[in-house]
């Protein structure tokens, strides 16, 4: 088995929106290739976000990266022929032809933080920043523009 030191992360491009189904490919394709020992994790950074959506939160997942997916593996010509082979796939960020550049650790593990605390802490959707100006609709308002003052999520409340 190879050891996950001699592995690297390398930043693939696929069609943006399917980054998820990607991944699921790749994971397939690795196994039925018998490939297991030159990959390592296949992550697609997302974060947690919360939205206000007719008066209800709803969660959801929200791409730090639409359109692309870490995938930590040891390069080798196999390696690189299976990723790129793999449908809605447009090939490897960096370097040039076949041999793409891998991304350094510290720049993943900035990511993974990023996407662990996504993870814990979910963020709002949308935020409201004071000075910014919003459109109030209700009965007593119709149409009613004012600037927020304060920002206030976990209450569901704006003071504008």
């Amino acid at each position: 088995m190879t050891d996950l030191n001699e592995m690297r992360w390398y930043v693939v491009q696929a069609f943006s929106g399917f980054e998820k189904q990607v991944q699921r490919s790749l994971k397939d394709h690795i196994s039925r290739s018998s490939m297991e020992e030159s990959f390592g994790a296949i992550e697609v950074p997302t974060e947690v976000v919360i939205e206000l959506k007719n008066g209800q939160k709803r969660t959801s997942e929200r791409k730090f990266f639409p359109g692309y997916v870490l995938v930590q593996m040891q390069m080798s010509d196999d390696a690189w022929h299976l990723v790129n082979s793999i449908p809605r796939v447009t090939g490897f960020v960096g370097g040039g032809g076949s041999q793409p550049v891998p991304i350094s650790d510290e720049e993943v593990g900035s990511i993974l933080q990023q996407v662990q605390e996504g993870a814990e802490h979910p963020r709002p959707k949308y935020t409201y920043a004071p000075g910014g100006v919003v459109r109030c609709r209700g009965r007593a308002s119709e149409d009613f523009r004012g600037v927020v003052e304060h920002d206030n999520f976990d209450k569901e409340r704006l003071r504008v």
